[in-house]
């Protein structure tokens, strides 16, 4: 594994997403590493549970790797998010362990919809959320304009994709975004005392759970693939074009 670590601790699983010179940055390799770790993981029952973080003190996953995708047309959009949804996010939200997202700095972009597909999400106060997608012309496209609503409703996730801003972690934790807020060193401890109240019940239970949980909102299955064509339709467009030059240019687009 190039872009991740993963370590066992006890009987739990802790995979690192290991590019901290790119902020953690989502690309295809990260996100296929993980597939095959998490696929590792799911039948060693000696796992109970899973923690995904972020390497370093300053992102969890600060977004995609713009670089990757920033020349697709419109049906390679469509393929990037259907084939991520499929292979990691959706992969996750349907996992048969409980996942936790350790969010230990910036979650942004992917990097927040990353979090979101977790069970639950524990911050540490330095954390900094937000799904900034329109600011490059772009929507979010792997999940993020379903589970956000999901989660914190559908007012607050509006006024976040919109304006692009960024979220504290004290006020994630009002929204109900995270479980839990704490301070940095005590973030892995936090998702350790968490696991081990998981392990003292039943597996097979634990899995049941997960699934009936997750059917709640098996009807919005129609709404992933909205997303899916329209974050695609958007590689068509011209503001794509200047969001993603300006961001790689670092400048404001002109949009």
């Amino acid at each position: 594994m190039e872009n991740i670590k993963v370590d066992i601790q006890n009987n739990a699983a802790i995979i690192t997403i290991n590019r901290p010179q790119q902020l953690n940055a989502l690309n295809k390799a990260t996100i296929e590493e993980i597939h095959l770790a998490l696929k590792d993981i799911r039948n060693n029952r000696q796992l109970r549970a899973v923690i995904i973080t972020g390497a370093g003190e300053k992102a969890f996953v600060a977004g995609a790797d713009i670089k990757e995708f920033a020349h697709f047309d419109v049906e390679k959009g469509k393929e990037l998010a259907r084939s991520g949804q499929e292979k990691l996010f959706n992969y996750i939200e349907n996992f048969n362990k409980p996942i936790i997202a350790a969010i230990n700095g910036f979650a942004l972009g992917g990097g927040l919809e990353l979090a979101m597909a977790c069970h639950f999400r524990i911050a540490s106060e330095n954390a900094r959320m937000g799904l900034p997608e329109v600011s490059l012309g772009v929507i979010p496209g792997y999940g993020g304009t379903q589970r956000l609503p999901q989660l914190i409703g559908k007012g607050k996730a509006m006024e976040l994709i919109t304006t692009a801003r960024m979220m504290k972690a004290q006020e994630a934790l009002q929204y109900r975004l995270v479980n839990y807020v704490v301070s940095l060193n005590e973030l892995m401890p936090k998702c350790m005392e968490i696991i081990s109240s998981i392990s003292n019940n039943s597996p097979q239970a634990i899995s049941s759970a997960i699934k009936a949980v997750n059917a709640g909102h098996s009807s919005e299955s129609i709404g992933y693939q909205k997303e899916i064509e329209e974050f695609g339709n958007c590689f068509g467009s011209d503001e794509f074009i200047e969001g993603t030059n300006a961001f790689m240019e670092k400048r404001k687009p002109n949009f």
